[in-house]
């Protein structure tokens, strides 16, 4: 893949100088059945101390989002209404599938990532609407209907709309969707004000405050606006640039969501001044990660880590212990490549500054047990069917940028062929032959990483042959044993996941019927050009 030219704002901004806002909350706790509303907004918000306020697009008028916090076990209908205007912040590529001029220009759709619901409420990319009442074909008149019947986890909301998710989520549209249960509570661990959610997300800024989303240069003429990956030279968290959180000497769970584009975050903890200067790059004065869940859930032990990677669409739950760190500052600084992990493009390094300077308020008692929660492995010997599932890239022959990507070598209207029976289980092997880390997502379930192995992507290009070059490599750290919903795919490797297609206990279902859902790239410009396909669990 050839990486395009950097693109930079221009705009130099203070470091540290605004508090990391928290979103507010919407709890539907201790009501099973409620149904909500929610708005999609243009509004002006501050990002930061120095820019005029920024027009954007949210969630009940804000971005992020509410975090949106519901019981396990208890249903939750949301009523997605629209009163966005008729045209959009950033040109749209009428090229690009499902983004033809004959259809409205700004149309949305919801999405609960990680949710296991059943297809009419699972934000279908067919199923947008407007707000002027226009609608696709797979649109849902009804409020979306969420059982919530999965283990405590932290999902995530986001507009899903065929051909501009990657604009609409730039704009604003995401937000978090928590799920509580039992087993969580009776683990003490850090809670209400000590909970912090931190959305990760890079952005370019004018200097006029607005949103700069950049169109192609010198791209594919099958594609004249469509950019192939998008990398922001400021990273905000939840929606305000480079924020500083003050913090008491105690323990902190953070909930992160990696809600980039395209932007993979490798992120450490830097001991710094007030201003965020570094003092010391080592480790010997610096609170380590304690990672105690991930996608889908709690982990069954807590994990000792001092750097999180952490790609598009992955949730990462951890702890820090700032118990011993009074009066002392941390940077989290991320390193990653962009793109990961070829490099090329800016690599936006501040992210946040935690300053260790609030007074404790009391006595923390909290605790991060060595054990959180059981985990039930599903073994391979069950699997009924392992799937090998290409990604690919097509480029242009001159220089190798990339015009297109595809699943599975095929387009989104061509015919389905993934069709797992509703409770089975199968393995699927992502055979990546690109020069890119892909995050992969699959609706419906969640599932376990079981290995990744280097194979010869020239032998398999000139024959359709894998021929293996090494073993099969254990997950990473964190993926083991972990429930996921999205997982990096790694160039030169076939990634191996296992999962069961359970739909949600008590759907109505008839025999014969088949339910469409959809597996995609989570780099979001991948996922706008062909990098997403539909597939049917079978009843």
């Amino acid at each position: 893949m050839a990486s395009p030219p950097q693109v930079r704002s221009g705009v130099k901004l203070a470091r540290y100088v605004d508090p990391l806002p928290i979103p507010s909350l919407i709890s539907a706790i201790g009501s099973s059945n409620k149904i909500i509303d929610i708005e999609m907004r243009q509004f002006r918000q501050r990002v930061h101390r120095d820019l005029p306020p920024t027009t954007l697009w949210g969630y009940n008028g804000s971005w992020p989002g509410p975090t949106i916090e519901v019981q396990s076990g208890q249903a939750l209908s949301i009523n997605w209404t629209s009163k966005l205007p008729t045209r959009h912040l950033f040109r749209v590529d009428h090229s690009i599938h499902g983004a033809e001029s004959s259809i409205p220009e700004v149309r949305n759709v919801a999405h609960i990532h990680g949710a296991c619901v059943l297809p009419d409420d699972d934000g279908f990319p067919e199923a947008w609407f407007t707000a002027n009442g226009e609608h696709g074909p797979k649109f849902n008149p009804r409020p979306s209907f969420y059982p919530n019947g999965q283990s405590s986890t932290a999902l995530w909301y986001h507009d899903h709309c065929m051909g501009i998710t990657r604009l609409n989520i730039y704009a604003g549209l995401a937000g978090f969707y928590l799920i509580r249960d039992e087993a969580e509570r009776t683990l003490n661990l850090p809670s209400g004000e000590y909970e912090v959610p931190l959305m990760l997300q890079d952005r370019l800024f004018h200097r006029d405050g607005s949103l700069y989303y950049p169109t192609v240069v010198n791209g594919p003429r099958e594609h004249p606006l469509w950019i192939q990956e998008f990398y922001g030279d400021m990273n905000c968290v939840n929606g305000m640039v480079m924020p500083f959180l003050e913090v008491e000497p105690r323990k902190y769970r953070f909930r992160i969501l990696n809600a980039a584009n395209s932007r993979f975050y490798h992120l450490r903890l830097f001991n710094t001044d007030g201003a965020g200067k570094s003092l010391d790059d080592s480790f010997d004065d610096v609170p380590s990660f304690q990672q105690i869940g991930t996608d889908g859930g709690l982990l069954p032990t807590p994990l000792e880590l001092r750097y999180l990677l952490i790609g598009p669409a992955e949730r990462f739950d951890i702890v820090i212990d700032f118990s011993n760190f009074k009066g002392k500052y941390f940077s989290l600084v991320n390193d990653a490549p962009a793109p990961y992990t070829m490099g090329g493009q800016y690599v936006a390094e501040d992210v946040m500054l935690f300053k260790v300077t609030k007074p404790l308020s009391g006595k923390d008692t909290s605790t991060v047990p060595d054990t959180l929660v059981p985990f039930e492995a599903l073994e391979p010997t069950y699997a009924t069917r392992e799937r090998m599932l290409l990604v690919s890239e097509k480029e242009r022959p001159s220089d190798g940028y990339v015009i297109i990507g595809l699943l599975g070598d095929a387009r989104w209207h061509d015919p389905i062929t993934e069709d797992p029976k509703a409770g089975s289980t199968e393995i699927w092997s992502f055979v990546n032959i690109t020069g890119d880390v892909h995050p992969l997502h699959i609706h419906l379930v969640q599932f376990q990483v079981l290995n990744r192995q280097p194979f010869d992507v020239q032998t398999y290009q000139q024959t359709g042959k894998i021929v293996f070059t090494g073993k099969p490599m254990a997950p990473e750290s964190n993926e083991r044993p972990a429930h996921k919903d999205t997982i990096k795919s790694y160039p030169g490797f076939v990634t191996r996941v296992i999962q069961r297609f359970d739909l949600p206990q008590g759907a109505p279902t008839t025999p014969g019927e088949e339910l469409v859902y959809v597996w995609h790239c989570h780099i979001l410009e991948h996922e706008d050009n062909e990098m997403m396909r539909p597939y049917k669990v079978v009843i």
